[in-house]
């Protein structure tokens, strides 16, 4: 069953914390960003660790020079064209890339406008994007973004500034502030694809693309676009969900709308609890399998818990 949120009535609710995010409160994500990476050295327990067969490449490497072998040097870098060619050893020299990018794919959709207790997916997926920009610009990389609702999609520039940091989230509150029940915004699932296929093009080698999405949308085109990404680039899924999307409870006759239309349901139906159970489940299972088939990390993110809590406990403590 598609929909977008539980109506409600309550006057003011639409300025209530965790509706929408704001400005100021990811900006001063800035000074807790601490305890994770996304470097490749990770603690076991990390979902970016070898360990769960997600280990991220990290930072590319450049070519410098080809030089005459000498003791100690790596037997794998060497050139053995130019050692047959020459008649002696030689090894080709790469430095490491003094940074990389890091692309966050934002999802603004009418989809992420829902929250049953805490707080709305598209306020968590906000505060995600935050997080990952303040801890990339931290580590020294160049940060960029494709944040896009079910219209359009607005591209940031990947930079290694606070400016540009400041400009993605800008970007994210725009459009997280236009989402309204009541707009007759026209859901898109196939906006994901979209933005995955211009990513595809923006990244190069050894770039991190981290989507942070409810997963609407996803299908065998979506699996072709991540085919295409994986090969030269690490990809990481935020998958954002609302506990009540998983489980549905038996609370009699609800009001649900999708912004044009209004519907009820009796929840105290267990068939109608089960399929809807199973439909997100299925959601999950398709991510969860493309997560399995391409080595991508999985980050589950709720609408309870605070989002800094959930990523450090699932990215782990950073290597000191």
């Amino acid at each position: 069953m598609q929909y977008t949120r539980i109506k409600r009535r309550t006057p003011g609710a639409a300025g209530a914390p965790g509706v929408y995010a704001e400005r100021d409160d990811l900006m001063r994500l800035r000074f807790k960003v601490a305890g994770f990476s996304f470097l490749p050295r990770q603690p076991v327990h990390s979902v970016l660790s070898g360990r769960h067969a997600s280990r991220l490449r990290g930072r590319g490497l450049n070519f410098e020079e080809l030089r005459n072998y000498l003791p100690g040097d790596d037997t794998r870098n060497i050139d053995w064209k130019v050692t047959a060619r020459t008649r002696e050893p030689h090894v080709r020299v790469y430095t490491e890339e003094k940074d990389r990018t890091v692309w966050l794919l934002v999802d603004q959709r009418i989809s992420m406008f829902f929250g049953s207790r805490r707080k709305m997916k598209s306020v968590v997926a906000a505060e995600a994007a935050a997080v990952g920009a303040w801890r990339v610009l931290a580590q020294g990389d160049r940060v960029g973004a494709l944040v896009f609702d079910d219209n359009d999609i607005r591209m940031i520039d990947p930079l290694r500034s606070e400016q540009t940091v400041a400009r993605i989230l800008d970007g994210i509150v725009e459009k997280n502030h236009a989402l309204n029940a009541h707009s007759g915004i026209e859901p898109r699932p196939e906006m994901l694809n979209r933005v995955l296929e211009q990513v595809s093009r923006l990244a190069r080698h050894d770039s991190l693309v981290c989507v942070v999405s409810d997963g609407a949308g996803i299908d065998g085109e979506t699996r072709r676009h991540v085919t295409r990404l994986t090969r030269h680039n690490d990809v990481l899924f935020a998958f954002v969900y609302d506990p009540l999307e998983r489980a549905f409870p038996d609370a009699g006759r609800l009001v649900f709308t999708d912004g044009r239309a209004q519907a009820e349901f009796d929840t105290g139906s267990r068939r109608l609890r089960a399929a809807y159970h199973a439909d997100f489940e299925e959601r999950l299972e398709r991510m969860s399998a493309t997560s399995r088939r391409h080595a991508i990390p999985l980050l589950a993110l709720n609408t309870l818990e605070p989002v800094l809590e959930q990523v450090r406990d699932q990215l782990g403590a950073a290597a000191r």
